[in-house]
């Protein structure tokens, strides 16, 4: 009887070990992430047709896990009372969160994040813009963040801006945190600069994503805040050659991140 016993105690010990080790971890080995950004204009392409499932193939093209998007209406008399992020999300099978920058026409114009799974906080931050308040919005999903965000055209709001999304993402200590959007600054700005003292650029900014049928500049961007407790490794990032779609060339990154 002792022997049965102590057999038994031996196994639990064994099997308690063994769930002890970091190898049971995901987060203590390595993670792969697609991020990816795209001002869709509301879908309203380059021919000046509004086209929302031209749009949805680029996305799903992309097979991202998250994705930033710009200028969305909801419910405005512009887009005929329809939300275009809800449009995206059904022909993209992805969840959908909006934060509405301004009032507009009706209804609510600002920014969405798109994921393929459910978001488990959303938060959205009102940015600054002289010709035009602007916002941030946080998505946190289980294994990461997603920061989107549509800055001002105007110098001073965008640095201003810059700030406060450094202040709001503080708190997400234990994750990789992405900023992604139209940040209306060229690579060689101050504000590209300041921001780049505090994110790691993951996209690459040789490669211009505006206008989209003959591009000439840099103004949209992909981001990770750099953080003690892991590495970063771009794998591969894309600004995708679509001219039509929108009035901006959607854009991606992949990239491995290894725990400490």
């Amino acid at each position: 009887m002792k022997a049965i016993y102590y057999s038994f105690i031996l196994v639990l010990l064994s099997f308690s070990i063994g769930c002890g080790g970091e190898s049971s971890d995901p987060k203590k080995a390595e993670q792969i992430f697609k991020i990816a950004s795209y001002n869709v204009r509301n879908a309203k392409g380059m021919d000046n047709v509004t086209d929302f499932d031209r749009v949805a193939k680029v996305i799903n093209d992309m097979d991202a896990h998250a994705i930033a998007i710009q200028e969305l209406d909801s419910a405005t008399e512009r887009s005929n009372g329809l939300v275009v992020l809800d449009e995206l999300a059904k022909r993209t099978n992805m969840h959908g969160s909006f934060n509405g920058s301004i009032e507009y026409r009706g209804g609510k114009y600002g920014i969405g994040i798109l994921t393929k799974e459910k978001p488990l906080s959303i938060e959205g931050i009102a940015l600054p813009g002289m010709e035009e308040k602007r916002s941030v919005l946080i998505v946190e999903l289980e294994d990461f963040v997603l920061c989107c965000t549509h800055l001002s055209l105007t110098e001073e709001d965008r640095r201003t801006s810059i700030n406060l999304i450094e202040q709001h993402t503080e708190k997400y200590d234990s994750k990789p945190v992405f900023l992604a959007g139209d940040l209306n600054a060229k690579p060689e700005s101050s504000e590209i600069r300041v921001l780049s003292n505090n994110w790691a650029m993951l996209s690459d900014i040789t490669e211009p994503t505006f206008p989209s049928d003959n591009p000439d500049r840099v103004i949209d961007y992909i981001l990770l805040k750099p953080n003690s407790k892991f590495t970063h490794k771009v794998l591969d990032a894309q600004v995708v050659d679509e001219p039509m779609a929108s009035d901006h060339r959607p854009l991606w990154v992949e990239l491995k991140i290894e725990w400490q």
